[in-house]
């Protein structure tokens, strides 16, 4: 078998089998095949798509170009949650340990943020001493003794979507529905869950930028999970503005803290219920959405929740001082406040351009070696559809470089769009795809 005539067929729009599929992935990951002949194949494929056996066949030979997580000596339904990006997505600090509190495990190995989209481990290492690279054997002795953990990928899972999403990157071919579908499902399967809740995001601030990209890269990820066994649900959120408040490492930290302990901005409180609905649903405990929505409040308002949280943070090495009095984080040197200067509705928060600013002040990489400041960012006062009146308080913008105020205000006040007309509040959940 030979990479030229994979190119040639894949470039002539022809079916690939497994066998090709898999001696292309098995050479590139062991340096075997040349970057130059492995793009020339991705731009084939990034043109001319990909069949749903291709996919699947695609996910499930990266999944294994590495090691895979076999999580069942948990004797448990391990059920996974994972977000395609977006801007203010603290939803896995507050949902998992909410989840956990009602007795279902979660094994957690998350990913850093790139670009505008923030990453679970930088939120989590914010948090003064929590470990997050911690070895696959006290990862799974944490979820056997509390219930859960969140780390970040040790394992040397999925190496082929490594070097292969690195490859697209640089050749231009990132939104491709069956690169992504494969790219995703590859590290779920590698991480060893048997059920997966898939947070898609749509809108200006995400990888779908419209809900018929968003269905269609959801089916597929969809029959994926089928065919690799992994039942998967997604369920599509709105990402046109960021999500919640804050936006930046340590800002979304206090802010899932605030909501654990009951403060539950309206946008944030309906992807966590909705998503962990699903979760109880998927892990055998409960059929009823509703009830599961309550029983996920009922664990807020007594604590339950929080107390994972904390118990969490405990374990892997976090100074729980900081979770109990937030105000104990470090504070950015600066703060920058945009007041509104007339009367009016909030019409629009680009979450992309919001992103792209808080990348700017330091709370984002544009490279995966780029260190990022934990305590700069932004956060908003306001949301689309809400009223304000001249000189309100719009927005607190964060920042370490004193050099960066003017401009930093200059771009929010522009992002932060203001109309006579009343806009109505945005639809938070889209869809949802079995």
């Amino acid at each position: 078998m030979r990479i030229i005539d994979i190119i040639e067929k894949k470039r002539d729009k022809k079916e690939l089998s497994k066998q090709e599929i898999e001696f292309f992935i098995n050479a590139y990951t062991k340096g075997e095949i040349q970057d130059y002949q492995a793009a020339a194949l991705i731009m084939a494929i990034y043109l001319n798509g990909m069949t749903e056996q291709e996919t699947t066949n695609l996910a499930l030979a990266m999944a294994y170009s590495g090691e895979v997580l076999d999580l069942s000596k948990l004797n448990k339904t391990i059920v996974d949650k994972h977000s395609t990006g977006g801007v203010g997505d603290k939803v896995s600090l507050i949902l998992l340990p909410l989840v956990s509190s009602l007795g279902i495990p979660i094994a957690k190995m998350s990913g850093r943020g790139l670009g505008f989209t923030g990453g679970t481990i930088d939120k989590l290492e914010a948090i003064p001493g929590y470990k997050t690279n911690i070895t696959i054997n006290n990862f799974i002795k944490n979820v056997e003794n509390i219930g859960i953990s969140m780390i970040s990928q040790t394992l040397n899972l999925a190496p082929a979507d490594k070097k292969i999403y690195a490859l697209r990157d640089s050749i231009s071919c990132v939104e491709s529905i069956p690169l992504i579908a494969s790219s995703i499902m590859s590290k779920k399967i590698a991480s060893g869950a048997q059920k997966i809740v898939l947070d898609v995001t749509v809108g200006k601030g995400a990888f779908m930028d419209n809900i018929k990209k968003a269905k269609i890269l959801s089916n597929e990820m969809i029959k994926i999970g089928n065919l690799a066994n992994r039942q998967t649900i997604c369920i599509l959120t709105n990402m046109d503005e960021p999500l919640g408040y804050a936006i930046g490492n340590t800002l979304e930290v206090i802010e899932a803290i605030n909501f654990l302990k009951g403060k539950m901005p309206k946008d944030l409180k309906e992807v966590v219920l909705e998503l962990g609905a699903y979760m109880i649903k998927l892990a055998g405990k409960g059929n009823d959405l509703e009830k599961n929505k309550k029983k996920l409040l009922e664990a807020i308002e007594n604590q339950k929740a929080y107390n994972k949280f904390i118990e969490l943070v405990k374990n892997q090495g976090g100074d729980i001082t900081y979770i109990e009095n937030p105000n104990k984080f470090t504070k950015s040197k600066f703060i920058e406040k945009i007041y509104s200067k007339k009367n009016g509705y909030i019409s629009s928060i680009d979450a992309k351009k919001v992103g792209n600013l808080s990348m700017f002040l330091g709370a984002g990489r544009n490279k995966k070696e780029d260190r990022i400041n934990p305590n700069v960012g932004i956060v908003l006062n306001k949301k689309v559809g809400d009223k304000v009146n001249k000189d309100d308080l719009l927005a607190i913008i964060y920042l370490d470089e004193k050099e960066k105020c003017e401009e930093s205000k200059k771009r929010l006040e522009e992002i932060i769009q203001i109309s006579e007309e009343q806009v109505p509040v945005p639809k938070t959940i889209l869809d949802v795809i079995e």
